[in-house]
């Protein structure tokens, strides 16, 4: 008994997160907007959507170097994405478990990224397409599903890109989401409101904060609070809020997530990370 305790939970170290007992997130058999539209957009149920509903994009083979060996880690394209050093975007810099995000220029993303640091980070995150050069927009152009599946209003969409481990805290959107995965492996866990609600309140009631559920800062990444959200949603423990689903996404994968379902996206394996995401009505 104790050597397969032992097993897990080394296990569940190495792949950073536990095996607590989840409801995986179905994958569409068929992948028209009509079988999305029915299946998932409108009951509001998180999905993964088949692979060969995708068209591709661009990006998944321009902005990254895809290794020929199992043994050897994505990177990015560099030549290609140096012609946009000079283009200006969100980073956000952990260190020692610091957290800073800074206006910072894609040149110095891909300076920082090519060094081998272990004690600091330096991640893309929520990126807007609209900042991006015309070229590198055209890398990501909107799927068909995000144009046609609602009214075709999109919100906002973003970029992500860093070296895993990479991490998103727990949090929930305004609008339904469209998450493709671009390079290397992501796994998200997922709550519907209500469920999701009660994380968030349980963490805050144990931390002593007032933090709001629909206002996010840079609290939820750093100090006790990105500590408590972390381990509620991805810890072992007997007293934990149950009902928590989970999509694994490799490259080419996309996943639904409905309006108001609370998630937590951890980036998982070695080398780049990249995904792209659009807020849709």
């Amino acid at each position: 008994m104790l050597a397969r305790r032992a097993c897990r939970s080394f296990l569940a170290q190495s792949r950073g997160y536990s095996s607590t007992a989840t409801r995986p997130v179905p994958t569409l058999s068929d992948g028209s907007v009509e079988a999305f539209r029915k299946n998932a957009f409108l009951p509001a149920l998180p999905t993964i959507l088949p692979q060969s509903s995708q068209a591709h994009l661009p990006a998944a083979t321009k902005w990254f170097t895809v290794p020929s060996d199992s043994s050897s880690e994505i990177q990015l394209n560099t030549p290609y994405l140096s012609h946009f050093a000079n283009v200006e975007l969100p980073v956000e810099i952990t260190s020692n478990g610091q957290f800073a995000r800074i206006q910072q220029s894609l040149g110095f993303f891909l300076n920082a990224s090519a060094l081998d640091f272990s004690s600091a980070q330096a991640y893309i995150a929520q990126a807007p397409l609209s900042d991006l050069p015309q070229a590198l927009h055209e890398d990501v152009p909107t799927p068909e599903l995000v144009l046609r599946a609602g009214k075709g209003d999109v919100y906002d969409s973003s970029i992500w890109l860093g070296k895993a481990p990479t991490y998103t805290p727990l949090h929930r959107d305004p609008n339904p989401n469209l998450f493709v995965q671009l390079a290397g492996k992501k796994v998200i866990r997922l709550y519907e409101p209500r469920i999701g609600n009660m994380v968030f309140s349980k963490v805050q009631e144990m931390i002593g904060g007032s933090a709001s559920a629909t206002m996010r800062g840079e609290e939820m990444m750093q100090g006790k609070e990105k500590e408590m959200l972390e381990h509620e949603v991805w810890g072992d423990g007997q007293d934990k809020v149950g009902g928590v689903w989970q999509a694994s996404l490799s490259a080419g994968d996309a996943l639904f997530i409905p309006k108001g379902w609370w998630h937590s996206v951890k980036g998982i394996g070695n080398g780049m990370n990249g995904s792209v995401n659009w807020w849709f009505r």
